[in-house]
């Protein structure tokens, strides 16, 4: 989110030459293709917890799209200049788009990471697909099921298993960790981006990644002015650098090739399902490179969240 730092599902296809430096059995094996990008959107999460002390809030968000608009208008240079009327004719979408599903999402991510953990970012991610239902219904009233419904029901109650940490007192006197609360907002924008584009015009996918991307990148100068202003910011350590490198190379361009390749190559419905990697990925990478704790509630939480999306996801007989 992506975050999945990029709206995976919903951004669209188009026809991609292969990378030269992706062996063809690799660039051919849809499988492989979304378990790589799903792993590169759960280390986003994780990424978001090693860059607290190492590099701000905001500037590894503003640096990322900077980075990000250094190299993916050059590549899509011919497609931007072919598409550019449908893109002014739609600037207003673009630019919401850009700003909620990539500035606000990845900004709230990493500004959570300084008061709760990846696992809790992860898990908590998951409940995006049950949003975009929500979401669907009240901008398109769209039909929402038994099923779905049941699915909604059960996922959110994974989401407040996370939040509370599996104490009811701390859900009863609303007592969530900041980054909790941070972490909710920011996939209730993203679920809102996600719904949004369904809508977007008639175009290849990277070329509106892109130009969201411009705007991503335009929106988050300011936010990052402010933070040198007040105070906040700092220059990135060593580590710091790292970080905003791989967040740059992985959740935001690698993935995105590799899962509009994917979606190629065995469409976008059975590509989607993949993102339901994410809060199950995410969990282990943070045990695994950060060391955190799963806790009993983190099971029962992720066992929920998983289980209310596969519900919603049954169509009835």
């Amino acid at each position: 989110m992506q975050g999945y730092a990029s709206a995976p599902a919903s951004i669209g296809t188009c026809v991609l030459q292969q990378p030269a430096s992706l062996p063809q059995r690799i660039w051919a094996n849809a499988y492989l293709l979304l378990t790589l990008t799903t792993l590169m959107w759960a280390g986003n999460a994780v990424a978001s917890r090693l860059a607290v002390g190492e590099i701000a809030p905001m500037t590894l968000t503003a640096l990322r799209w900077v980075f990000v608009c250094a190299i993916m208008p050059y590549l899509f240079r011919q497609g931007l200049r072919q598409h550019w009327p449908a893109l002014r004719a739609n600037w207003l979408k673009v630019t919401l788009l850009g700003t909620f599903g990539f500035t606000a999402f990845n900004t709230l991510m990493y500004i959570a990471a300084y008061s709760t953990t990846a696992i809790n970012i992860g898990i908590l991610q998951g409940s995006i697909p049950v949003i975009v239902l929500l979401g669907a219904f009240l901008a398109f009233r769209t039909p929402i099921g038994g099923l779905q419904a049941l699915g909604v029901a059960v996922t959110i109650l994974g989401v407040l298993v996370t939040a509370s940490r599996g104490d009811w007192h701390v859900l009863a006197q609303l007592a969530f960790l900041p980054g909790d609360l941070w972490m909710m907002i920011a996939c209730v924008f993203y679920a809102g981006y996600t719904v949004g584009i369904r809508t977007r015009p008639p175009m290849p996918g990277l070329i509106f990644f892109t130009a969201m991307a411009i705007v991503a990148c335009v929106v988050s100068l300011p936010l990052l002015g402010v933070e040198i202003a007040t105070g906040k910011a700092f220059w990135p350590t060593t580590k710091g650098w790292l970080i905003l490198l791989f967040v740059v190379v992985g959740p935001s361009i690698l993935s995105q090739l590799s899962f509009m390749r994917a979606i190629e190559l065995i469409g976008p419905g059975r590509a989607g399902v993949f993102v339901n990697l994410v809060p199950v990925f995410a969990p282990l990478l943070a045990v695994a490179i950060l060391g955190e704790q799963i806790a009993l509630y983190h099971g029962l939480a992720l066992a929920l969240v998983l289980g209310g999306i596969w519900i919603a996801e049954r169509k009835p007989r």
